[in-house]
């Protein structure tokens, strides 16, 4: 065995210390996303989106019930979105908690625990998608996952793009809904998630009406009744019991879609989202109208 030279003992010496540096580093707070809490749910489905989970979020098992996804086993739960757990919270250590003007009041709370973060989007005033862009990328500033928030952003507009060449030129309008009761719907229009996702997919949102900040009108079924020639869409969670009522209603069953049986079931998607949302909106909506189209063809 040759014997090692102080210059090559030197330069090892210098190699572990570099190693060791680098662990050191990995293994602190340097490289990784600040820990954020979310009281809202589209924030905290692109902070998801982003790989910057939240460290908390609000009502976890209704966000799984209505954005239509789980979240990361090492999010805690932190009560209600209008009543957070603020001992819990506090626990948590959050660096920053983002939230949307609807959770103003519990700003002065939550600022004895940490720097408060408001994001405002949905404003009626301005198009929809390139506020969802805007946010996008305020929360991968503030994650550190600029390049992430980029990368959302473009996949989001190309995997759009790519399910609007499965559909045929020619298709129904549609009227996009969700039950409240077995009476009323909130139906979507211009300004909300769903119908910036139709655009850009190339259909006709049927829905003429003006709608509120959220893009939404709350009626009552019987005003579908005037929309005969247009594909009802119905997004779920239904409200338990609503199924069966609908199915003892006269008025329910005299709507077009209902009579032509075209009418779609999709699973939940957030409709207060995000990029996130519009992509899974995107797509269970294709989904749902290839496979009708695809059935029809083999029935025929």
């Amino acid at each position: 065995m040759l014997p090692i030279s102080h210059q090559q003992l030197s330069r090892t010496g210098r190699l572990v210390t570099l190693a060791c540096l680098a662990i050191s580093l990995a293994s602190t707070s340097v490289f990784a996303s600040p820990r954020i809490a979310s009281l809202d749910w589209t924030l905290a489905e692109t902070l998801i989106a982003l790989e910057a989970p939240p460290v908390a979020l609000a009502q976890v098992t209704d966000y799984t019930s209505w954005v239509g996804e789980n979240v990361p086993t090492e999010v805690t739960d932190i009560g209600l979105r209008s009543q957070p757990n603020m001992e819990l919270l506090a626990e948590l250590a959050p660096e920053a908690i983002v939230l949307t003007p609807m959770f103003a009041n519990l700003v002065p709370k939550l600022q004895a625990i940490a720097p408060v973060v408001t994001y405002e989007f949905y404003r009626p005033d301005k198009p929809l998608w390139p506020q969802l862009e805007s946010m996008t990328r305020r929360l991968g500033e503030q994650s550190g996952q600029r390049e992430q928030a980029e990368a959302l952003i473009r996949n989001s507009e190309a995997d759009i793009e790519a399910l609007k060449g499965r559909l045929n030129a020619s298709q129904q309008p549609l009227l996009v809904v969700q039950f409240m009761d077995a009476r009323h719907v909130r139906i979507f229009g211009n300004g909300s998630l769903y119908d910036a996702v139709m655009q850009r997919l190339g259909l006709t949102n049927a829905w003429p009406e003006k709608p509120n900040a959220w893009g939404f009108n709350l009626v009552g079924i019987e005003q579908l009744a005037k929309f005969h020639d247009a594909r009802l869409v119905i997004v779920e969670p239904r409200p338990a019991g609503v199924e069966e009522e609908l199915e003892r209603s006269g008025l329910w069953h005299q709507l077009g879609s209902v009579q032509r049986g075209d009418t779609l079931i999709l699973p939940p998607v957030w409709s207060f989202g995000g990029l996130p949302s519009a992509r899974r909106f995107a797509h269970v909506l294709v989904d749902a109208m290839t496979a009708t189209t695809e059935t029809a063809h083999d029935d025929a």
